[in-house]
């Protein structure tokens, strides 16, 4: 989904990179903010306004996936004073008492969040009070029109075995396991094991076909042509579109996964005051318009929407999709941790055949 890079990023006047361990410096003339984000997930020259107009020092953390992020927010070694994760791993947080409570009072930009995106989060974050979103898309397929003998409309196109060797599955338990279980009619939060193990067995049967298992690489690869199909996030696709103009994207009619991320705030926060100036921050149109136009994933700001100028973003249905137009759309829940364990075994066993 967002690259990973094993840095932090402490940025000054000038966005200096500086390449670090994963750690904090010290405080600049207001102290600093620890900021946890997936990579290339912000505009850098938002974080360096952040930094000129309220003098607080940006310390800049990056991480792959949800999975390698909790761990090390739950070991506490490194004590962070923002976080981005995806709605069941917030929730996930939620259920294991490491958030704080955001003081929304210090955060009045909260009005340019569209209020269906707080009801969407309410899967997650049932009474809203520990996060604030972010971004927000979907996972479809994307196809190069070139290479695609035909409109696809299903998930049953990554078991075609004509497109053998030319299909990108994304190397994640949860989002695997979803197109799999969505195929079969299934939901994406289902426990039941019969049809996870009906899930698990689609998986093993495709893999034979797949070229490869990506998160970001499918991009790229469908950038160049590399293969025909690929599983993707719509914020990337609205990228690969602009590099490519042979790709196509599309919600599959057997339904599919609504995500969003958001600003949440640990309880061991070391500087809880500027986290929360940070995300009001992030929260500005003008901010909330720089970060959408840099990263390409949707953004639930609604001011910072009304500021497009580009009016086939500003009304596309991959950006901003009408989601009554769609059937079985899900967000993921945090299963617990028997939920994880069953999911990531059966996971181990797609990938061991």
């Amino acid at each position: 989904m967002k690259k990973f890079i094993c840095i932090v990023l402490t940025l000054t006047a000038l966005s200096s990179l500086l390449l670090t361990g994963c750690g904090s410096g010290g405080g600049g003339e207001n102290g600093e903010v620890i900021v946890y984000n997936w990579g290339e997930y912000i505009d850098p020259e938002a974080l360096t306004m952040f930094e000129e107009e309220t003098g607080i020092k940006v310390v800049y953390d990056e991480f792959e996936t949800n999975e390698t992020m909790y761990p090390k927010v739950e070991a506490g070694a490194t004590a962070y004073d923002v976080i981005c994760p995806s709605d069941y791993m917030i929730q996930k947080m939620i259920d294991n008492d490491l958030l704080a409570e955001i003081n929304f009072d210090n955060i009045p930009n909260i009005k340019n969040i569209g209020q269906q995106y707080f009801e969407q989060s309410r899967e997650f974050d049932p009474e809203n009070k520990y996060s604030v979103p972010y971004c927000f898309g979907t996972v479809g397929i994307l196809y190069n029109k070139t290479m695609v003998s035909e409109p696809i409309d299903s998930w049953s196109v990554l078991w075609d075995e004509q497109y053998a060797d030319n299909i990108l599955m994304q190397d994640s338990v949860r989002d695997a396991f979803m197109v799999a279980l969505k195929l079969n009619g299934y939901s994406m939060n289902t426990l039941n094991e019969e049809e996870l193990q009906e899930a698990k067995n689609a998986l093993i049967e495709q893999k034979p076909l797949v070229q490869a298992y990506v998160i970001d690489q499918v991009r790229d690869k469908m950038i160049g042509d590399e293969a025909a199909i690929g599983v993707i996030y719509s914020g990337e696709a609205i990228y690969t579109q602009r590099e490519n103009e042979n790709l196509e994207y599309v919600i599959p009619k057997e339904g599919t996964n609504v995500w969003i991320d958001s600003w949440v705030i640990p309880k061991n926060a070391p500087n809880k005051e500027n986290a929360e100036k940070f995300i009001d921050f992030m929260c500005r149109a003008d901010i909330a318009l720089m970060n959408f136009e840099y990263i390409t994933y949707s953004t639930p700001n609604t001011a910072a929407q009304a500021l497009i100028e580009d009016e086939d973003i500003k009304n596309s249905p991959i950006a901003f999709p009408d989601f009554s137009q769609y059937e079985n759309l899900e967000t993921f829940h945090y299963l617990g941790s028997e939920g994880d364990e069953l999911y990531n075994n059966l996971w181990k066993e797609v990938k061991s055949e």
